[in-house]
Formats: C-alpha cells, sequence, structure tokens
C-alpha cells in the first residue's frame, strides 16, 4: 500500500508538472506601444470573446437599436454583423469547439451556429416559490442600508434614518404589491430632502392599448360634427406632397364612422400607430369632399412635434426681435444627441450670427455641463484671410462670441450644473427664473424584481464658494417669470430680455 501510494503521489506530481500554467510575464514599461485596436469603430460593448487561434472577433455592440452580435475576421480584414438582435440587454459566450454563440437577449436564449448563422431558441422551464412579504421586508432593508453607506453627505442631511426606518417599517404588513411598495419606500427617501431620489415602479406588462394622434390642434371652439382643424403641425402624417388638407377643413368620418359634435374620436384611433387610416375631409372654403389615407404617430411622436413647434417658435421671435443678428438654440437634454444638434447649428447655420441665446429651459439634465461650457467659451484670437478676404476666425470649433443662458423652473440636475458652471466661468449672464438646487450625481439601482428602481444621490458638487450645489438654488441675473397669461397670448418674455440684453452688449461692442 505504501509502494502504491508513493507511485500515485509521483504520478500526480509529474501531470501536475505537465499541466502546470507558466506565469505571464507582462512588460508594463511603455505598454501603450504594445496595444492594438480591435474593433473597427468605438461603440458601446456588452461582451466580447476571441477565437483561440486569434484570427476571429466576436462581440455585442450597440450603435442604433440595441445590441447586435458583431464579427471581425483579421484575416480577410472584415467587419460585419452576424445578427441582429436590438437587445435593451445581451451577454453570449462561445462553446468549448467555437463553432456556436449562446445568446442572452433581453431574458431570451438563442443558439447562433456561427458558420451558417443558423439561429436555434434555447427552450428552458424555471419555477420559483416567492414570499412576496418577506422579498419586500428585504427590498425595504436594503434601500434602507444603501442610503445609509451611499447618500452624498455622511449625516444623511441631519436625518434620524434609524428612526425613519422603524416608522415606515410598520407599514409594510399593510402592502400586498410592489406599486405601493414603491410609494412607501419613495415617501420614506423623501425625507432625506433631496433630489434624484424615491422609487419607481414599472410594471413588466407591455401589453396596453394606446391612442394614436393625427398630428393637429383641434379647434376646440367649434361646435359643429366632426374635427376642426385649427393647426396642423410640421412633420405631422397630414403634411404630404399631394395632400390638400388646410387649416379650418374637417375631418367627417375616421375609417368611415361619422364624428358627431358630441362625439369622443379619439376611441377610433386606439392602436392605430403607423396603420393606414381613412380620413373623410370636408373644406368650408372649396365646399369639396375628398377622403385621404394617413398613418397617425403615437402619442410620444406628438409629443415630438410639439416640441419642435415650440424650438422653431422660439427660433421665430429672436430672428424677428433681433431683425436676424442673433441665434437661438435650444439644448433639450444634457446628453450626447443634444450635444450635437447645439454643436452642428452653432457651427453650421448660425456661425454667421453676432450672438446666441442658449435655451436650457425644461432640461431634465444628464452629463454635459462642461462639454457646453467649453463649447460657448472660445476666446478669437486669429482670423483666416487669404487674398485680403476674410473667411473665418480661431478658434473654429468654440463659438466665441458673445452668448447668454435661459433657464428656468424646470431645469434639473445637470440642467442645474450647466447654468452654474457658465456663471462660474463668467462666459455670460443667466435669465429666466431660479433653479432648485439639484446638482448632484445619481444612482440609480433596478431591484432584482424588475420593475422597481430607486434613487440615490450619491455623488455632491461644491461650488467656489464652498457650498454644495444640492439644495442651494441658483438665480439668474435677470430674473424674468413667464406668467401664465403672457405663454397663453404666445408671448415669451424670458426671450424678449435675452434679444434685449444681447442686442444692448453688441451695441456697446461697435
Amino acid at each position: 500500500d505504501e509502494k502504491k501510494a508513493k507511485k500515485s503521489k509521483t504520478a500526480t506530481s509529474e501531470k501536475d508538472q505537465k499541466t502546470a500554467v507558466k506565469p505571464i510575464d507582462i512588460a508594463f514599461n511603455q505598454i501603450e506601444d504594445h496595444t492594438k485596436r480591435l474593433t473597427v469603430n468605438s461603440s458601446d460593448l456588452a461582451g466580447a470573446q476571441l477565437t483561440k487561434e486569434g484570427t476571429k472577433l466576436y462581440y455585442l455592440s450597440q450603435f442604433e437599436k440595441g445590441y447586435d452580435l458583431w464579427v471581425t475576421d483579421f484575416k480577410e480584414n472584415e467587419t460585419k454583423i452576424l445578427m441582429k438582435l436590438g437587445a435593451k440587454h445581451a451577454y453570449f459566450v462561445l462553446d468549448k469547439e467555437q463553432k456556436n454563440a449562446f445568446v442572452l437577449a433581453d431574458g431570451k436564449i438563442k443558439k447562433i451556429e456561427l458558420e451558417s448563422k443558423k439561429v436555434t431558441p434555447v427552450a428552458f422551464n424555471a419555477e420559483m416559490t416567492i414570499d412576496a412579504n418577506s422579498e419586500r421586508k428585504y427590498l425595504f432593508e436594503h434601500i434602507w442600508r444603501q442610503v445609509l453607506k451611499k447618500f452624498y453627505v455622511a449625516d444623511l442631511h441631519g436625518v434620524d434614518w434609524a428612526f425613519y426606518k422603524k416608522e415606515y417599517a410598520i407599514k409594510l404588513n399593510d402592502i400586498n404589491n410592489n406599486f405601493d411598495f414603491a410609494e412607501l419606500t419613495g415617501e420614506m427617501l423623501g425625507e432625506l430632502n433631496a433630489s434624484h431620489t424615491g422609487t419607481r415602479y414599472r410594471p413588466h406588462s407591455t401589453i396596453h392599448n394606446s391612442t394614436a394622434s393625427l398630428g393637429i390642434f383641434p379647434d376646440n371652439h367649434y361646435s359643429g360634427t366632426g374635427i376642426k382643424i385649427a393647426e396642423i403641425l410640421p412633420k405631422s402624417p397630414l403634411v404630404k406632397a399631394n395632400s390638400k388638407v388646410e387649416v379650418g377643413d374637417v375631418i367627417e368620418k375616421i375609417d368611415g364612422q361619422e364624428i358627431s359634435s358630441k362625439h369622443n374620436y379619439y376611441p377610433l384611433l386606439t392602436n392605430k400607430e403607423g396603420d393606414r387610416v381613412l380620413l373623410s375631409i370636408y373644406s368650408p372654403k372649396t365646399n369639396k369632399r375628398w377622403d385621404q389615407v394617413i398613418r397617425p404617430v403615437s402619442q410620444g411622436q406628438m409629443a415630438d412635434l410639439k416640441y419642435h413647434r415650440w424650438v422653431q417658435g422660439r427660433k421665430d421671435l429672436t430672428e424677428k426681435l433681433s431683425h436676424g443678428r442673433i441665434g437661438y438654440v435650444h439644448v433639450k437634454g444634457m446628453n450626447d444627441e443634444s450635444f450635437r444638434t447645439v454643436y452642428s447649428e452653432l457651427l453650421g447655420k448660425l456661425v454667421n450670427k453676432e450672438a446666441v441665446i442658449v435655451d436650457t429651459r425644461f432640461n431634465g439634465g444628464g452629463w454635459l455641463h462642461d462639454d457646453l461650457a467649453t463649447l460657448l467659451s472660445g476666446k478669437r484670437y486669429m482670423d483666416f484671410v487669404p487674398r485680403g478676404q476674410k473667411i473665418g476666425s480661431e478658434p473654429l470649433f468654440k463659438w466665441y462670441r458673445p452668448s447668454i443662458v435661459v433657464m428656468g423652473e424646470g431645469n434639473y440636475s445637470d440642467a442645474h450644473m450647466f447654468p452654474y458652471t457658465y456663471k462660474a466661468l463668467n462666459i455670460g449672464p443667466l435669465v429666466g427664473m431660479p433653479v432648485p438646487g439639484t446638482g448632484t450625481a445619481v444612482w440609480w439601482e433596478a431591484l432584482h424584481t424588475g420593475d422597481l428602481i430607486f434613487g440615490i444621490p450619491q455623488v455632491g458638487m461644491i461650488g467656489l464658494d464652498a457650498k454644495y450645489l444640492e439644495n442651494h438654488q441658483l438665480n439668474p441675473d435677470y430674473m424674468i417669470d413667464n406668467d401664465p397669461e403672457s405663454v397663453a397670448n404666445g408671448e415669451d418674455k424670458q426671450i424678449e430680455k435675452s434679444v434685449q440684453v444681447l442686442l444692448e452688449k453688441l451695441d456697446q461692442n461697435k
């Protein structure tokens, strides 16, 4: 037995020596010279795997509508989409032989044969028993403890957090659904008196009715039969090259159903987004009737149409009041898309304007304050003059003329931090109404139930006055209130004041 044990030990030792992995020696000195780009374009990646031979790279990349599975063939110097997934959330692995990819996309598992691109759904059935009340007690404890560990100031604004835990926990036994749970924990988070708090409930089910839109404003003073059109929004489904529809026309029928003076026509547009819908139209001006087929838009698309209508109205007003001297841009959100819009307009069609209004009203935030401030803080230092003709100036990629920022009560988060940054850097004046002190970076955490998400302001911002931006409102240089009456009359006093201030500055600089 002793000989067998010794022999076995010797064999095991020899096997270990054969399978021992040699340590990897990485030369960290000037390592940047030894890196190589593998993907053709920069993008948001959700996973990548190189083949054993190092000849191909498979990766999940998001460009437009979700993550897709891509492959780069280094031998052929070719990059292409292997499989369109359009997934919001995705993950993948290659099998041991690297002939198949197993992809988890939005909760569904697929097997993709890499050569043939054949897709086979991987069916599975998983069951679990959940004690919902106990689960909510755990989630309550988790939310409370996360705030304790992550809130941007350790004293939690002086709140007795243990006291509120005890008081709100009493209500847990009376809650039997996650909607009410979100309300309860949202109220508890509200005791912190801070921005970026609260719990949101988002139900799993996406099956619901939706009302499509015709892209018009109806005449609410019209009492006759049908829908009298008061305004057709730009890019409305009714705007076509061959469309005869005008303001003042009456839509008498939708898909053959008459619309009486007391008829609520909205049910006729239920779930009709993108579908072919027949409108029967009457023109009081010409006394003619005709049919027109359109594809109604969603309420989200209608909101976008109304937004662009509002922006165009501010542009037109600025152009009129300044006699074409001042440009206007609106920053819809603190994100990449909004920055690209502002950048292209400022340095494109507005490049020859003498000054610009940067409107940030109703902006919900993101992370763009420094990018915008940098874009607007240019200082002219050189002109381009071939053969005596000035054709431009440096900096080419910054705005170096006067600007003004419009802000209001609806600015939030980074839309507070940007006007603060703009003012701190002394780029220009602020016009509008005070902005609530909401300048923090937030930790949004999605809970494992999939229908709950809560927020904690985790990173506080301290300004040059040594005070946190949180809970300290930012006041404008020119406080102008757009009262309801003036707004109803189509006025915008904040834009009017902005134009006045900029014109005075321009005339002083002459």
